[in-house]
């Protein structure tokens, strides 16, 4: 109590720590979209977060890991799959797409992937996504046909098959011109929706 008026303690720990978290990602996010990657330099970051140099380092140790945090998107909350395999994966392919098109992690994942061709990170591979999408898909594939063929698909291989159709209509330009009725995702979720019946069609008659 101070002059008959109560005075209230500003919270200590977590709740700093995580203002400062989010006005350094802010700031990282906000350079990406406005100016590129080669934009968002630490010393860029400080300067329009107001938080020190020192401090960023102490939280991400290289201005890699930063942008790489910034940029990752998460998948969304999806609840229970639906059971329709079409359904699920073209939603699951749509969503993907929307995440890669953020303008920050647009802006980043080119610039990311070819740092991780140098692999000085000294991470695992599998821990440079700091949001995983396989969980869900594989979540698809679990409530999917048990009798399908979805129910014996490698999440992996597909996973990977569905990023790289996103990618290649986000970076590669003869993509976008070839004039396709669907983007790639699309078509290969078309054929992974249509494979149980085809697969069991050649177990009934095989050759």
């Amino acid at each position: 109590m101070h002059g008959g008026q109560l005075q209230t303690r500003r919270p200590r720990g977590r709740p700093r720590k995580a203002a400062t978290e989010l006005a350094v990602l802010t700031a990282v996010r906000e350079l990406l979209a406005e100016q590129g990657y080669a934009a968002a330099t630490v010393q860029a970051i400080s300067t329009r977060s107001g938080v020190p140099i020192s401090s960023i380092y102490r939280r991400w140790p290289t201005r890699v890991e930063l942008i790489e945090e910034a940029a990752a998107i998460g998948p969304p909350q999806m609840g229970n799959p639906s059971g329709d395999l079409l359904r699920d994966l073209l939603r699951f392919a749509g969503d993907l797409h929307v995440a890669f098109t953020a303008p920050a992690t647009r802006a980043a994942v080119p610039f990311l992937l070819a740092e991780y061709q140098v692999g000085h990170l000294g991470r695992p591979p599998e821990d440079w996504v700091r949001h995983s999408w396989r969980p869900l898909l594989e979540d698809i594939l679990e409530h999917a046909d048990p009798g399908g063929a979805a129910s014996r698909m490698d999440v992996n291989v597909l996973f990977d098959l569905l990023l790289g159709s996103v990618l290649v209509q986000l970076y590669v330009p003869t993509a976008k011109r070839r004039g396709a009725s669907a983007d790639p995702a699309t078509e290969l979720c078309l054929l992974v929706a249509a494979a149980p019946a085809s697969v069991r069609a050649a177990e009934e008659d095989p050759p």
